[in-house]
């Protein structure tokens, strides 16, 4: 089986694709049928960042991208877990030629159901972009494909995308599961390399040859040697970089939530059905607002011009303040947001719509460090808290903490800025109105 999964990654994956990242993405006819379907190819209209193009104007990657460069990622991982622990430990890890196949084509397709700005829609009342995903995968044209022409289990791929996708076969899912989606995985790999590059900030870089160098198997998923803890301590690092300069920027921060805001009202209010914003690219989902005569919606338009609302006050998100846990709800949310026109209204005595005032509230990170230290020389294997790093549980535990804050952020409307700040925003903020 060890063979034979080493002749597939290597003589099969023939077929080049130029990448600014990793240079060369090897990938095997198979594969690039399902690269070339329409479903596919739409990730090309979605970009990786959403609205950060607006800090940073390089950032205009996209979903297809970086799905390609998982793959690549992927293929790699896998080769040098096999060569790194040799045919016994494949085996004993579970590894064969169908696993790795579904791996591979799970690896390619888990964006395909992704939503267009980025994770702007990701806390409203939606299916969630793996659910979407692994229902695509098993629709005939695609599982068609996958079992025909790959030669796997379209079932395993949706179970390895989805969680929540039973699957009943032969094959370890769990171990495919925890290679995607883990502390030194593929995906986390490629869009920190990536989105890095493409910001062009040195926050996100990975040295990838030395996290596979030091990589075993290990029950359901990876171990990392002692010498390999610098990786882990490098990615930990490198995500709470990235969130605070990019990916959470204050102004990434204010167009992302005028998205959100506009949606969740066109919900709230059946303006939308959750089953118009399925399978959109970014300029479909464009077009789909402005086909209705919705006030908020005029928020979305906004965003692309960089017309943005201003942040009004700015607190951190305290997890044993009442109202901070409150507003985690989106529906109170809204009511305070709009309690908190109506008072601005009120001070300035012209009219506040409800979406001109937005109460964001960052979602908790994870900082990934359920992964074990395998100790070569002794034999043994520890948890990582146990491996005597400097990013202990409890000092990751903090980088969420200094990264989330409640933002007020307003229409730039003199008026109303002036009556917001009577009311006492942060005060507001901290107690509740």
């Amino acid at each position: 089986m060890h063979d034979s999964v080493l002749r597939y990654l290597v003589r099969d994956f023939s077929e080049p694709i130029k990448d600014p990242v990793w240079k060369n993405i090897a990938v095997s006819r198979a594969l690039l049928r399902l690269i070339e379907m329409p479903a596919f190819q739409k990730l090309n209209g979605i970009k990786q960042l959403g609205p950060t193009y607006l800090v940073y104007p390089g950032a205009t990657h996209t979903r297809l991208n970086h799905s390609l460069g998982v793959l690549h990622l992927s293929r790699r991982m896998i080769l040098h877990l096999l060569m790194n622990g040799g045919a016994c430990a494949s085996e004993e890890a579970g590894i064969t030629l169908e696993g790795v196949k579904a791996f591979l084509c799970a690896a390619l397709l888990h964006d395909v159901g992704h939503y267009p700005y980025a994770h702007s829609l990701k806390e409203l009342e939606v299916a969630s972009h793996e659910a979407l995903t692994a229902q695509r995968v098993r629709e005939p044209d695609i599982s068609g494909l996958i079992s025909g022409e790959v030669g796997t289990d379209p079932g395993l791929v949706a179970a390895i995308i989805d969680p929540h996708v039973p699957y009943q076969g032969r094959e370890d899912v769990e171990l495919y599961r925890n290679l995607l989606s883990g502390v030194l995985d593929p995906d986390k790999l490629d869009y920190l390399n990536r989105d890095a590059y493409f910001c062009g900030v040195p926050y996100g870089v990975q040295d990838v040859d030395f996290v596979f160098a030091e990589i075993r198997t290990h029950a359901h998923g990876l171990a990392v040697t002692e010498k390999g803890l610098t990786a882990v301590e490098s990615v930990l690092f490198s995500k709470y970089l990235m969130y605070r300069s990019v990916y959470w920027h204050k102004t990434v921060r204010i167009a992302t939530a005028m998205i959100k805001k506009a949606v969740a009202l066109g919900l709230r209010q059946g303006v939308l059905a959750p089953e118009e914003l399925y399978w959109l690219d970014d300029q479909e989902f464009y077009a789909r607002t402005r086909e209705h005569e919705f006030p908020p919606f005029s928020l979305i338009p906004r965003v692309a011009e960089r017309r943005l609302y201003k942040q009004i006050a700015a607190v951190p998100f305290v997890e044993g303040n009442p109202f901070h846990r409150s507003l985690r709800d989106l529906d109170t949310r809204l009511a305070v947001e709009a309690a908190l026109a109506r008072e601005a209204a009120g001070l300035s005595g012209a009219a506040v719509p409800a979406h001109a005032v937005i109460i964001d509230i960052p979602e908790p990170i994870r900082f990934e460090i359920d992964v074990p230290v395998l100790y070569e020389q002794a034999g043994r294997v520890a948890p990582y808290p146990e491996s005597g790093s400097v990013f202990s549980p409890e000092i990751v535990r903090g980088f969420g903490g200094t990264l989330r804050r409640l933002g007020l952020f307003a229409e730039v409307d003199p008026d109303l800025q002036r009556a917001l700040e009577r009311i006492g925003p942060a005060e507001i903020l901290q107690r509740g109105p």
